[in-house]
């Protein structure tokens, strides 16, 4: 049975504090599983969190700073360690190509398994798969930053009443999904479109252009929050967003379930995310992340 959830690992920002870990976070996408922005103690989170090494498809960084890549040398160790018998691809931004040198060969091991790293260099598409399309747009952060989205081919939703009345029954509905007709019957008669599931990662950046085509009718959305609006200044000035921002992003952008996540550790009451959210006018569904939640991606339309 395929599974689609996100797995909360961690939520805090820069620093880890009693109840939030550094950031990390699972998407399990069917057979595919990606971890993004491992922050320190990932490996652990995986752990209480019942997510294997054996797990991981894809790791995707979207920059160099501690709180987000860290725990980076630790997953790549243990995947090595557990002998992970299938390639794992890591996305990160090309400028940061020798951070990510230094953590793969942060201490002595032998390494036994197959990574491919894929630095990103521009906005595109990274991979193109039966099961998704992933891409990567840049932000806007001190550093190099990149949000990514992954988007799931449309697809068509079969009409049971439809097939009963037309005799089409058991293997010659799969058939009639291959080849568009069978017996005179069109799969546009007995079906109706229905839209790819999508998803996307935002993480350390100001408002740009990208945050909003990132979010664009997204199933899942997961998006830092960092401040609160009292302290739009200061997060602008940082290169981060605040609650009343995503959130407006995601009511633009047609967003079904809102995840705000990446915490200061300045806010003891996460209850304000929440309020400043529904403030700004998003009323789809919403999570304001703690660690080692899961939270599914929303069903089909």
């Amino acid at each position: 049975m395929s599974v689609r959830e996100l797995v909360v690992l961690g939520t805090a920002s820069q620093v880890p504090t009693r109840h939030r870990n550094h950031n990390g976070y699972v998407l399990r996408w069917d057979r595919e599983a990606l971890l993004f922005d491992p922050g320190e103690g990932t490996q652990r989170q995986m752990l209480h969190a019942g997510v294997a090494a054996h797990d991981l498809t894809r790791i995707c960084v979207t920059h160099f700073h501690g709180d987000h890549s860290l725990g980076l040398a630790g997953v790549l160790q243990r995947i090595s360690l557990d002998r992970v018998p299938h390639p794992v691809t890591v996305h990160f931004p090309a400028s940061g190509r020798h951070f990510f040198d230094r953590l793969r060969y942060a201490t002595a091991y032998h390494e036994a398994a197959e990574l491919r790293p894929e630095p990103v260099t521009a906005d595109g598409v990274l991979a193109a798969t039966p099961a998704f399309t992933l891409e990567a747009r840049a932000l806007s952060h001190p550093v190099d930053s990149y949000g990514y989205r992954l988007t799931e081919p449309d697809g068509r939703r079969m009409l049971p009443d439809k097939l009963a009345a037309a005799g089409i029954t058991g293997p010659d509905i799969a058939r009639l999904r291959r080849e568009g007709t069978l017996n005179g019957v069109t799969l546009d008669e007995v079906s109706v479109p229905r839209r790819g599931q999508r998803f996307a990662f935002v993480m350390d950046t100001r408002l740009c252009d990208a945050v909003p085509a990132l979010a664009e009718g997204c199933d899942l959305l997961v998006i830092e929050s960092t401040f609160l609006d009292a302290d739009a200044r200061l997060a602008a000035d940082h290169g981060h967003l605040t609650a009343g921002q995503a959130a407006a992003v995601a009511r633009d952008a047609g967003v079904r379930h809102l995840v705000l996540t990446h915490f200061s550790q300045r806010y003891p009451d996460p209850a304000a995310f929440a309020e400043q959210a529904r403030a700004a006018g998003y009323d789809g569904e919403l999570t304001i992340a703690h660690d080692l939640i899961r939270v599914p991606v929303p069903r089909r339309t």
